[in-house]
């Protein structure tokens, strides 16, 4: 079995054909899911008219063999994307699968109802406008909630959680419009579908996993059960009420069930069977869900009877062939990541010279991404680096979804391209690093710790670093004495390494100011905020591309934009010079009536004064210098930065109004 099977049709010819026969334009809403990617690379095999959608479905890790071409953006909570898009294919047959909701992990009550309700009322009004053969929505045997055991379509619905709340409301608006509409729509109750592509953390996948490897997970309670369906089954029972059901029978829901009680004992012992373990399972081991039921089977009866649907596939047969697409698949599920938390974190990564550190980094950071739980995105933002930068982050995006890469149309410095990064970023919270590798990924996991524990804010501290003892000395004597100067509390030895939670990096973003120091805004902003020390490493590669000079120069920067104190003591300087100047006259005065001078003396002493006073004056004229170039800066009000180009999602982005198009579609899925 090559790899080309993992994105192949396993249907039969029979149901190939039946697939030929859907009215086209075919969209699948929800394709990055497990179910959709896997209706999608049937039809695919099938016809050429297909349309996968999804919110970001170029991100999507089961979509990575997909024709880029078919994948479309569009967010079914927002009407007018949802209009825009069925306007410009016209599809005839609609398959909504979005859902959000079904795990452990989606607990925000406003995304579940906006996606599974408001989502689908949104398609089925746009459709109502344009017209369609055929709309297929993917319900849930949640909606029977606590009336789960073998429920007729008939049955109460006595729903148990958001969830099913919004699944049992999605239902009954494809009954409004089939049955009062006459609209060609149908809700399919599915039960518990298993098979390739389903998330990595579910009971099927991790059973298959450990069978593998010859042993077997720990399990709940041995008497809970499903009623679990193969996929292939899924997908062709989908295909089929679009040619049945939704012309027979408008506005009808239909269990997809085997009618088939399975208990996870029997589970276990079908992993035995198929993967030869002799292990014994041991149950309990696991604490059962809030919603996990003993009697949770449906009955298939009606699908039989009005789209003569039923399973074909046999449980132990499904298990086996999971098993044999996940060996083929190891490939592209190392590119899964299952977040255990619903929070995303992105990092920012500010790149000068650092083609040799990227790839190095990349790696790291997504080791430590992966087993943070999180879900992630790396932004990697070439300051218009003369090295291969910007090919190396190039390759990078097109290999991995995680990846964003940035290119600057000259070097804005590495405060400009931290800040970029910020605008693309959709995470919950970010992190900065220095593209050298002096900033350690490894140190990603503390941060998000204290993350957890309320602060907004963690900084790394360099409590030591590898570097030269007279330039260790001077970076912590800077420190001291931005922090005594400073308007503000500023930490000593935090540099940008840092996680800032979303509500502060908004703030930040709406900041006019474009002579940036972040380290001192991020201080301004106040916040909770705490410190975790470190111990910062050499370069990874190369040599510093800062020196003395510059190092002077980022002292100045700091100072002169978080303290007005220089300007308070060249006053207080003035004032002590005057006084003295006054009671220097005094003496003077005085000694010329008690001893007149006989000569002009004093020469040297006066020369000095005024050699003194002209250095004073020069130094307090460049400290003043200092604040109106700053001054200037923000008067002339030019960007902080310009992208030349922007890698995302597969695809290289170069003009100002592509660029500034993906800009507004990263703003509504913050917004959302």
């Amino acid at each position: 079995m090559t790899t080309d099977r993992v994105y192949a049709c396993s249907w039969n010819e029979e149901q190939q054909e039946e697939a030929s026969r859907l009215a086209g334009p075919v969209i699948i809403i929800g394709a990055s899911g497990f179910i959709g990617a896997n209706l999608f690379y049937s039809l695919t095999q099938v016809r050429k008219d297909v349309y996968a959608c999804s919110r970001h479905p170029r991100r999507s890790w089961r979509l990575a063999g997909a024709d880029k071409e078919r994948l479309v953006d569009m967010d079914i909570t927002d009407f007018g994307q949802v209009l825009a898009v069925i306007n410009r294919i016209r599809p005839q047959t609609v398959f909504n699968l979005s859902a959000y909701g079904a795990y452990a992990r989606q607990v925000d009550p406003e995304r579940i109802h906006q996606t599974n309700y408001l989502g689908t009322m949104n398609l089925l009004r746009a459709l109502s406008e344009t017209g369609c053969k055929a709309f297929v929505q993917a319900g849930t045997s949640s909606e029977y909630g606590l009336n789960c055991r073998q429920p007729a379509e008939s049955a109460e619905l006595i729903p148990n959680s958001d969830y099913a709340v919004s699944k049992a409301g999605a239902g009954y608006l494809v009954r409004y419009y089939g049955t009062i509409h006459g609209f060609p729509c149908v809700n399919l109750r599915l039960y518990s579908i298993y098979g390739p592509w389903e998330e990595r953390d579910r009971l099927i996948p991790v059973v298959v996993t450990h069978g593998l490897r010859k042993t077997l997970p720990p399990f709940v309670a041995r008497d809970i059960s499903r009623d679990f369906v193969y996929i292939d089954d899924c997908t062709h029972a989908l295909v089929r009420s679009a040619l049945t059901i939704c012309k027979t029978n408008p506005g009808i829901s239909v269990n997809i069930a085997s009618g088939i009680k399975t208990t996870m004992a029997e589970v276990a012992q079908a992993a035995r069977t198929v993967f030869d373990i002799r292990e014994e399972p041991v149950f309990g081991t696991m604490a059962n869900r809030k919603w996990d039921l003993a009697e949770w089977y449906g009955d298939p009866a009606l699908a039989e009877q009005v789209m003569q649907w039923k399973c074909s596939v046999s449980f132990k047969d499904g298990l086996q062939k999971t098993a044999t697409w996940q060996e083929a698949a190891d490939e592209v599920i190392s590119q899964a990541v299952i977040p255990a938390v619903e929070k995303k974190i992105s990092a920012i990564v500010a790149c000068y010279r650092d083609e040799r550190s990227i790839p190095v980094l990349y790696a790291r950071l997504t080791q430590s991404f992966k087993t943070s739980g999180h879900d992630y995105e790396i932004i990697f933002v070439n300051d218009h680096s003369p090295a291969g930068d910007e090919q190396v982050i190039a390759q990078l995006c097109f290999s991995d979804h995680h990846v964003i890469g940035i290119s600057h149309s000259r070097n804005f410095g590495s405060q400009s391209a931290f800040v970029s990064g910020m605008e693309v970023a959709t995470g919950d919270a970010v992190i900065l690093l220095d593209g050298d590798g002096q900033d350690p990924p490894e140190l990603i996991p503390s941060f998000i710790e204290k993350w957890k524990e309320g602060y907004d804010i963690v900084f790394g501290q360099r409590t030591r670093r590898k570097a030269p003892v007279y330039m260790q000395l001077l970076y912590k004597l800077f420190y001291r004495i931005f922090r005594k100067v400073s308007d503000i509390h500023i930490p000593v030895d935090a540099g940008d390494f840092s996680l800032i939670d979303r509500k502060a990096v908004d703030y930040l973003l709406s900041f006019t100011e474009k002579d940036i120091f972040l380290r001192g805004l991020r201080a301004w902003i106040g916040f909770r905020q705490t410190g975790v020390s470190y111990t910062r490493p050499e370069r990874l590669f190369g040599r510093s591309t800062n020196s003395f000079f510059r190092n002077i120069w980022w002292a100045k920067k700091g100072i002169f934009s978080f303290s007005t104190k220089p300007l308070q003591y060249i006053q207080a300087i003035g004032v002590t010079v005057f006084i003295l100047t006054v009671l220097l006259a005094i003496l003077y005065l005085v000694l010329y009536f008690i001893q007149p001078p006989e000569n002009a003396r004093g020469i040297t002493t006066v020369i000095l004064i005024m050699l003194g006073l002209g250095g004073v004056q020069l130094i307090s004229i460049s400290i003043l210098g200092d604040y109106i170039a700053k001054i200037m800066e923000e008067v002339k009000n030019r960007p902080k930065f310009i992208r030349e180009r922007l890698f995302m999602n597969g695809k290289s982005y170069q003009t100002k109004e592509e660029i500034q198009k993906i800009l507004r579609e990263i703003e509504k899925q913050k917004e959302f």
